[in-house]
């Protein structure tokens, strides 16, 4: 059986053909580079905010571990001697008085937010709160150099006397005096009455 072939439709249909394919490669590029771009585009948008979210982060760290050594530490020291006075030395110790400052490097403290817990093995603590009128037993003084009336702050390069009164303490007996700042870790020492009570007492 013979057959007859055609040529002349096809030819052309093969050119059509060919064409539409050299078409669909170019459509196919395009479509590879808009697809590019996009991924391009969106990993830097990511990458922003990796590193956005990163620098936070390192950042609420950083604050963090300030915070804490700041909270973990103390800005005042005790300056000199501690001493208690006593109105009947026949009774004991009724006022304590010492002076304290700020250590190297230190800012600025607010006094007035400071409490003194004040303790002896035979009494019950002791809290205090800042005045800037006259001691009590429950009331401190912070003044200045130890004159003039309670200061509310203290500074670089500065000392505050602190007074407060307590509760006849007898010779020998121990004393726990404790310095509270409202930010910050507080100063603790002990003091003991001496053997002999005078008016005037270097407690150590």
């Amino acid at each position: 059986m013979r057959m007859l072939v055609y040529h002349g439709p096809c030819k052309k249909s093969g050119e059509f053909m060919h064409s539409m394919i050299h078409n669909n490669d170019g459509f196919t590029g395009l479509e590879a580079a808009i697809v590019l771009i996009a991924f391009i585009v969106v990993a830097a948008v990511f990458s922003y905010v990796v590193l956005g979210a990163g620098f936070f982060t390192t950042q609420k760290a950083q604050e963090t571990i300030y915070r804490s050594v700041e909270q973990s530490s103390t800005n005042i020291q005790l300056v000199g001697n501690v001493y208690g006075l006593s109105n009947d030395t026949s009774q004991g110790i009724s006022e304590i008085r010492f002076s304290i400052g700020l250590s190297p490097g230190s800012s600025s403290v607010d006094l007035s937010k400071y409490t003194i817990v004040f303790s002896t093995p035979t009494a019950k603590p002791i809290f205090l709160t800042w005045t800037n009128a006259n001691a009590s037993q429950t009331m401190f003084t912070t003044k200045l150099n130890g004159v003039g009336s309670s200061v509310s702050s203290l500074d670089v390069n500065q000392q505050v006397e602190i007074d407060f009164l307590t509760e006849y303490v007898l010779a020998n007996s121990k004393m726990i005096i404790e310095i509270h700042p409202s930010v910050g870790a507080a100063l603790p020492f002990s003091k003991t009455a001496p053997a002999t009570i005078a008016n005037t007492n270097l407690l150590y």
